[in-house]
Protein backbone atom coordinates (compact mmCIF):
# COMPACT_ATOMS: atom_id res chain seq x y z
CA UNK A 1 0.00 0.00 0.00
CA UNK A 2 1.08 3.72 -0.79
CA UNK A 3 -1.31 5.57 1.68
CA UNK A 4 1.68 8.42 2.61
CA UNK A 5 2.60 8.79 -1.12
CA UNK A 6 2.68 12.88 -1.69
CA UNK A 7 2.79 13.16 1.72
CA UNK A 8 5.73 14.27 4.29
CA UNK A 9 5.66 13.15 7.89
CA UNK A 10 7.93 14.50 10.68
CA UNK A 11 8.56 12.09 13.09
CA UNK A 12 10.52 12.21 16.59
CA UNK A 13 12.17 9.52 18.69
CA UNK A 14 13.26 8.36 15.62
CA UNK A 15 16.91 7.66 16.20
CA UNK A 16 15.91 4.04 17.71
CA UNK A 17 12.62 1.78 18.68
CA UNK A 18 8.90 2.71 17.99
CA UNK A 19 10.20 5.89 15.84
CA UNK A 20 13.01 4.00 13.74
CA UNK A 21 10.20 1.43 13.21
CA UNK A 22 7.31 3.65 12.21
CA UNK A 23 9.83 5.86 10.02
CA UNK A 24 10.90 2.35 7.48
CA UNK A 25 7.15 1.80 7.78
CA UNK A 26 5.94 5.10 6.79
CA UNK A 27 8.43 5.38 4.18
CA UNK A 28 7.56 1.80 2.54
CA UNK A 29 4.43 3.44 2.20
CA UNK A 30 5.46 6.13 0.14
CA UNK A 31 6.03 8.81 2.94
CA UNK A 32 9.07 11.20 2.66
CA UNK A 33 10.24 12.57 6.33
CA UNK A 34 11.51 14.93 8.62
CA UNK A 35 13.05 12.80 11.52
CA UNK A 36 14.16 13.60 14.46
CA UNK A 37 16.28 12.64 17.75
CA UNK A 38 18.71 13.98 19.93
CA UNK A 39 21.24 11.15 18.95
CA UNK A 40 22.60 11.56 15.46
CA UNK A 41 24.42 8.73 15.21
CA UNK A 42 20.68 6.74 16.04
CA UNK A 43 19.59 8.78 12.93
CA UNK A 44 22.24 8.06 10.59
CA UNK A 45 20.74 4.56 11.14
CA UNK A 46 17.44 4.88 10.71
CA UNK A 47 18.15 6.40 7.14
CA UNK A 48 20.33 4.09 6.53
CA UNK A 49 17.51 0.93 7.55
CA UNK A 50 14.93 3.24 5.16
CA UNK A 51 13.65 1.11 2.02
CA UNK A 52 16.01 1.86 -0.95
CA UNK A 53 14.70 5.37 -2.42
CA UNK A 54 13.34 6.49 0.33
CA UNK A 55 14.04 10.68 0.89
CA UNK A 56 15.01 11.77 4.38
CA UNK A 57 16.08 15.19 6.81
CA UNK A 58 17.43 14.65 9.50
CA UNK A 59 17.55 16.94 12.66
CA UNK A 60 19.59 16.31 16.57
CA UNK A 61 17.90 17.75 18.81
CA UNK A 62 15.97 18.54 22.19
CA UNK A 63 12.55 18.31 21.43
CA UNK A 64 11.92 19.88 24.91
CA UNK A 65 13.76 23.15 23.15
CA UNK A 66 10.86 25.57 21.99
CA UNK A 67 13.30 27.59 19.52
CA UNK A 68 14.74 24.68 18.04
CA UNK A 69 11.08 22.87 17.55
CA UNK A 70 9.87 25.91 15.61
CA UNK A 71 12.96 25.64 13.19
CA UNK A 72 12.34 22.17 12.68
CA UNK A 73 8.86 22.36 11.76
CA UNK A 74 10.10 25.78 9.28
CA UNK A 75 12.76 24.33 7.51
CA UNK A 76 10.44 20.75 7.22
CA UNK A 77 8.08 23.41 5.03
CA UNK A 78 10.64 25.38 3.57
CA UNK A 79 12.32 21.66 1.61
CA UNK A 80 8.83 20.31 1.17
CA UNK A 81 6.62 22.77 1.02
CA UNK A 82 3.50 20.93 3.42
CA UNK A 83 3.41 19.03 6.06
CA UNK A 84 0.81 16.21 6.79
CA UNK A 85 1.95 13.97 9.36
CA UNK A 86 3.37 14.11 13.53
CA UNK A 87 4.32 11.48 15.11
CA UNK A 88 5.13 12.57 18.53
CA UNK A 89 7.21 9.56 19.79
CA UNK A 90 10.35 10.51 21.57
CA UNK A 91 10.11 9.99 25.44
CA UNK A 92 12.83 9.12 28.13
CA UNK A 93 11.46 6.81 30.61
CA UNK A 94 13.95 8.10 33.65
CA UNK A 95 15.08 4.81 35.26
CA UNK A 96 13.15 6.25 38.41
CA UNK A 97 10.66 4.30 40.46
CA UNK A 98 10.96 6.66 43.75
CA UNK A 99 7.58 6.37 45.67
CA UNK A 100 5.54 9.28 45.99
CA UNK A 101 7.70 10.05 48.92
CA UNK A 102 10.53 9.98 47.44
CA UNK A 103 10.61 12.25 44.60
CA UNK A 104 13.02 14.33 42.64
CA UNK A 105 11.77 17.60 41.33
CA UNK A 106 15.09 17.86 38.42
CA UNK A 107 14.09 14.02 37.57
CA UNK A 108 10.05 15.09 37.16
CA UNK A 109 10.93 18.10 35.44
CA UNK A 110 13.57 16.35 33.19
CA UNK A 111 10.50 13.17 32.33
CA UNK A 112 7.93 15.83 31.98
CA UNK A 113 10.03 18.20 29.65
CA UNK A 114 10.85 15.39 26.88
CA UNK A 115 7.45 13.48 27.13
CA UNK A 116 4.80 15.88 27.36
CA UNK A 117 6.27 19.51 26.23
CA UNK A 118 7.79 18.32 23.41
CA UNK A 119 4.84 16.51 22.17
CA UNK A 120 2.84 20.03 22.90
CA UNK A 121 5.75 22.25 20.96
CA UNK A 122 5.53 19.73 18.15
CA UNK A 123 2.05 19.87 17.91
CA UNK A 124 1.62 23.76 18.49
CA UNK A 125 3.95 24.77 15.34
CA UNK A 126 3.23 21.99 13.65
CA UNK A 127 -0.74 21.99 13.68
CA UNK A 128 -0.46 26.03 12.05
CA UNK A 129 0.85 24.39 8.99
CA UNK A 130 -1.87 21.51 8.91
CA UNK A 131 -4.15 24.60 9.44
CA UNK A 132 -3.12 26.10 6.28
CA UNK A 133 -3.55 22.52 3.91
CA UNK A 134 -6.87 22.35 6.16
CA UNK A 135 -5.55 18.87 6.89
CA UNK A 136 -3.45 16.71 9.02
CA UNK A 137 -2.71 13.68 11.17
CA UNK A 138 -0.87 13.73 14.82
CA UNK A 139 -0.02 11.01 16.65
CA UNK A 140 1.64 10.48 19.69
CA UNK A 141 2.98 8.03 21.62
CA UNK A 142 1.46 7.52 25.11
CA UNK A 143 1.76 4.28 26.78
CA UNK A 144 -0.24 1.51 29.34
CA UNK A 145 1.20 3.33 31.61
CA UNK A 146 -0.78 6.27 31.31
CA UNK A 147 -4.19 4.64 31.69
CA UNK A 148 -2.68 2.33 34.78
CA UNK A 149 -0.23 1.97 36.92
CA UNK A 150 2.55 -0.81 37.54
CA UNK A 151 3.77 -0.10 34.03
CA UNK A 152 6.57 2.57 35.15
CA UNK A 153 7.35 5.39 37.55
CA UNK A 154 5.49 8.28 38.68
CA UNK A 155 6.86 10.62 36.60
CA UNK A 156 6.77 8.85 33.89
CA UNK A 157 3.32 7.34 34.06
CA UNK A 158 2.13 10.93 35.15
CA UNK A 159 3.91 12.11 31.69
CA UNK A 160 2.19 9.59 29.38
CA UNK A 161 -1.34 10.42 31.10
CA UNK A 162 -0.63 13.52 30.45
CA UNK A 163 0.15 12.97 26.69
CA UNK A 164 -3.50 10.74 26.70
CA UNK A 165 -5.19 14.07 27.69
CA UNK A 166 -3.47 16.35 25.65
CA UNK A 167 -4.04 14.21 22.89
CA UNK A 168 -7.93 14.55 23.73
CA UNK A 169 -7.66 17.99 24.52
CA UNK A 170 -5.95 19.17 21.23
CA UNK A 171 -8.10 16.66 19.46
CA UNK A 172 -10.61 19.45 20.21
CA UNK A 173 -9.11 22.38 19.85
CA UNK A 174 -8.19 21.17 16.40
CA UNK A 175 -10.93 19.16 14.54
CA UNK A 176 -12.85 21.95 13.15
CA UNK A 177 -9.40 22.45 11.09
CA UNK A 178 -9.92 19.15 9.39
CA UNK A 179 -6.42 18.20 11.93
CA UNK A 180 -7.38 14.60 13.71
CA UNK A 181 -5.14 14.02 16.95
CA UNK A 182 -4.81 10.51 18.31
CA UNK A 183 -2.36 8.66 20.78
CA UNK A 184 -1.25 5.06 20.73
CA UNK A 185 -0.25 3.53 24.16
CA UNK A 186 2.33 0.47 23.61
CA UNK A 187 2.97 -2.23 26.32
CA UNK A 188 6.02 -3.39 27.00
CA UNK A 189 8.04 -3.58 24.02
CA UNK A 190 11.90 -4.34 23.49
CA UNK A 191 13.17 -0.82 22.53
CA UNK A 192 16.46 1.09 23.36
CA UNK A 193 14.34 2.80 26.23
CA UNK A 194 13.45 -0.55 27.70
CA UNK A 195 16.62 -2.54 27.24
CA UNK A 196 17.45 -2.77 30.90
CA UNK A 197 14.51 -4.35 31.80
CA UNK A 198 15.09 -6.79 29.36
CA UNK A 199 18.90 -6.76 29.86
CA UNK A 200 17.84 -7.45 33.53
CA UNK A 201 15.48 -10.12 32.87
CA UNK A 202 18.09 -12.33 30.50
CA UNK A 203 21.19 -12.06 32.96
CA UNK A 204 18.39 -13.80 35.54
CA UNK A 205 17.06 -16.10 33.71
CA UNK A 206 13.89 -14.30 33.59
CA UNK A 207 12.73 -13.50 30.18
CA UNK A 208 10.14 -16.07 29.82
CA UNK A 209 8.66 -13.82 32.35
CA UNK A 210 8.78 -10.56 29.87
CA UNK A 211 4.90 -10.19 28.33
CA UNK A 212 3.83 -12.65 30.23
CA UNK A 213 1.20 -10.91 32.43
CA UNK A 214 -0.74 -9.51 29.39
CA UNK A 215 -3.27 -11.41 27.57
CA UNK A 216 -1.28 -12.63 24.38
CA UNK A 217 1.30 -13.58 26.96
CA UNK A 218 4.55 -11.93 25.33
CA UNK A 219 5.97 -8.55 24.43
CA UNK A 220 5.74 -6.88 21.80
CA UNK A 221 7.80 -5.36 18.58
CA UNK A 222 8.60 -1.55 17.45
CA UNK A 223 6.85 -2.72 14.28
CA UNK A 224 3.72 -3.75 15.70
CA UNK A 225 3.01 -0.26 17.30
CA UNK A 226 4.31 1.18 13.96
CA UNK A 227 1.38 -0.41 12.08
CA UNK A 228 -0.89 1.18 14.88
CA UNK A 229 0.22 4.16 14.14
CA UNK A 230 0.31 4.13 10.78
CA UNK A 231 -3.26 3.51 10.65
CA UNK A 232 -3.80 6.57 12.87
CA UNK A 233 -1.62 8.68 10.72
CA UNK A 234 -3.55 7.39 7.22
CA UNK A 235 -6.71 8.12 5.62
CA UNK A 236 -8.09 4.59 7.00
CA UNK A 237 -8.70 6.44 10.02
CA UNK A 238 -10.01 9.66 8.65
CA UNK A 239 -13.11 9.35 11.55
CA UNK A 240 -11.12 8.63 14.23
CA UNK A 241 -9.88 11.73 16.55
CA UNK A 242 -8.89 12.30 20.18
CA UNK A 243 -8.68 8.25 20.60
CA UNK A 244 -6.14 6.53 23.04
CA UNK A 245 -5.15 3.06 21.48
CA UNK A 246 -3.86 0.63 23.27
CA UNK A 247 -1.70 -1.85 21.38
CA UNK A 248 -0.38 -3.84 24.43
CA UNK A 249 -1.17 -7.68 23.96
CA UNK A 250 -4.34 -7.06 25.88
CA UNK A 251 -3.09 -5.87 29.36
CA UNK A 252 -5.22 -3.26 29.79
CA UNK A 253 -8.13 -5.54 28.98
CA UNK A 254 -8.18 -6.91 32.52
CA UNK A 255 -7.59 -5.81 36.14
CA UNK A 256 -3.90 -7.41 35.81
CA UNK A 257 -3.47 -7.95 39.00
CA UNK A 258 -0.21 -9.66 40.45
CA UNK A 259 -1.02 -13.74 41.49
CA UNK A 260 -4.69 -13.31 38.95
CA UNK A 261 -3.02 -14.59 35.79
CA UNK A 262 -1.00 -18.43 35.50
Amino acid sequence: MQRFENKIALITGAGSGIGRATAKRLAAEGARLMLVDLNEEGLAQTVADLPAGSEALTRAMNVAEEAAVEQCVADTIAHYGQLDVLCNNAGVAGGDYSTAQEQSLDIWQKIISVNLYGVMLFTKYASRQMEKQGQGAIVNTASVAGIRSGAGGNAYSASKAGVINFTMTSACDLGGLGIRVNAVCPGLVETGMTKPVFDYARSNNKEQKLGARCELRRYGRPDEIAGAIAFLASDDASYVTGQALAVDGGNTASLNLPGMKV
